[in-house]
């Protein structure tokens, strides 16, 4: 009889593996679990950080977060219920995180609201912050303030100027480039320092030139990267004095900051619309971008809404679907970014709300969640809503290989959670009719 050696306990049998003993966790949907729970948790965290640096902290996630990765260790647990409740619970903990960040935003920053922003680059020695973490942008627009350097926002730190008391230097001129994995070439491209605060960063191609004007901070860093410890981001400012004056680019403007607390203070007008059936739909598309093929769907899906529709979106996903024109609905925008991933409680507050006031589920509202994900943070958003058991998402553009058929098939059976199509027009109409 052969025998078998088990890599997570270092034992061997003989004929029969060590999990069908019950001696370690190596089962595949018990992997599954502790992956989701272990990804969820590393998003969390992210959240949580963010949230700590803002002086938002909250004692029962902390206990939560040492209980979940006691959950994860070798011979804990190896019940997939206990463990699923785990992985719902830490949708429930994420959930009360991205409260803590949200809140924190507001105090710190003022109330949000929506703003036009100009994007390119303008007359005048500039950097690029890049990330998400918008106490770094305050300090930076308050350590430049006065020095002749203007700051613009990258990628997921566009959301920073709906906040009244950041939009306020005038200094801060606008927005340069689009979603993370672009990051390469419009940071070549810019030409002056480059601060990334948090993910996404890319480590630069060899034959990029930036990598000497590229700083990260803190928890991130590249190999050639120039890393800030600290807050003291003299030295990026003294680089871009130092380079100079930009090569200045075409100009355009957007509107951004339609922030939930906005659209609450809009809520009678939206069941106004609702009920007199110029508002038919609601669509929420957003979540993470990436490179990889079939992300053109969320473009095709969103551009496919009909007119009497609401597309609320959100994270850097909203690059593949902002550059169109939706026009209006009821004297609306048809289309609301409500900011970055970070700001993932509005748009299940938004939710939540209307369901109060057509004194329904969330799940009987005319709204259609299709969510692209590519991270933990996405992962961990995820499992917020199924903790407030929402179903029917459309995720994509490919489910998680970390969950195994059995577990795909509790998710689906539980909560409807289903992979996107092929072709977005198609998917939008079969949405419209409910299927």
């Amino acid at each position: 009889m052969m025998a078998m050696h088990c890599d997570q306990c270092e034992q061997t049998f003989r004929g029969t593996a060590c999990v069908e003993k019950g001696i370690c966790g190596k089962d595949p949907d018990v992997e599954s679990l502790q992956k989701i729970l272990l990804y969820g948790l590393k998003g969390m965290a992210a959240y949580k950080a963010h949230a700590r640096r803002l002086g938002k902290t909250d004692p029962e996630v902390e206990a939560f977060i040492e209980e979940a990765l006691f959950a994860t260790m070798t011979n804990v647990n190896f019940d997939l219920n206990s463990l699923l409740a785990m992985v719902l619970r830490c949708g429930e903990m994420n959930l009360r995180t991205m409260q803590l960040l949200n809140d924190g935003h507001i105090e710190l920053f003022g109330d949000p609201g929506p703003c036009e922003v100009t994007e390119g680059i303008q007359e005048g020695p500039g950097i690029l912050i890049s990330g998400h973490d918008l106490l770094d942008l305050h300090d930076l627009l308050v350590q430049t303030e006065g020095t002749g350097v203007n700051v613009y926002t990258h990628g997921e730190m566009l959301p920073g100027h709906m906040y009244p008391r950041l939009r306020a230097f005038p200094h801060f001129k606008g927005h340069y480039g689009g979603a993370w994995q672009k990051q390469r070439r419009e940071f070549e491209d810019f030409g002056g320092p480059i601060l990334v605060t948090t993910n996404c960063v890319l480590i630069p191609f060899h034959h990029n030139t930036y990598g000497d004007r590229l700083y990260t901070h803190n928890a991130t860093a590249v190999p050639g990267s120039q890393h800030i410890s600290g807050s003291d981001f003299s030295a990026v400012i003294a680089h871009a004095k130092a380079i100079g004056p930009l090569t200045p680019t075409p100009l355009k403007k957007s509107t951004v900051g339609f922030h939930y607390t906005q659209i609450l203070g809009l809520a009678d007008k939206v069941v106004e619309a609702v009920k007199n059936g110029d508002i038919k739909h609601f669509f929420l598309v957003g979540g993470c971008d990436g490179a990889e093929p079939g992300r053109n769907y969320f473009s095709d899906f969103a551009h496919s809404a009909p007119q009497d529709s609401l597309i609320l979106t959100l994270g850097c996903g909203k690059f593949r679907i902002r550059d169109y024109d939706y026009g209006t609905v009821a004297g609306l925008p048809r289309l609301l970014d409500m900011g970055q991933c970070n700001d993932a409680y509005g748009a299940i507050q938004v939710a939540l709300a209307l369901a109060n006031a057509f004194e329904c589920s969330v799940n009987d509202l005319p709204l259609t969640l299709c969510i692209s994900w590519f991270e933990q943070k996405a992962v961990a958003v995820l499992l917020t809503l199924l903790h407030l058991n929402v179903k029917g998402i459309r995720l994509g553009p490919a489910l998680p290989a970390f969950i195994t058929p059995n577990v795909l098939s509790i998710l689906q059976e539980k909560y409807d959670l289903r992979a996107i199509g092929s072709d977005g027009k198609a998917d939008m109409e079969a949405a419209l009719a409910g299927v």
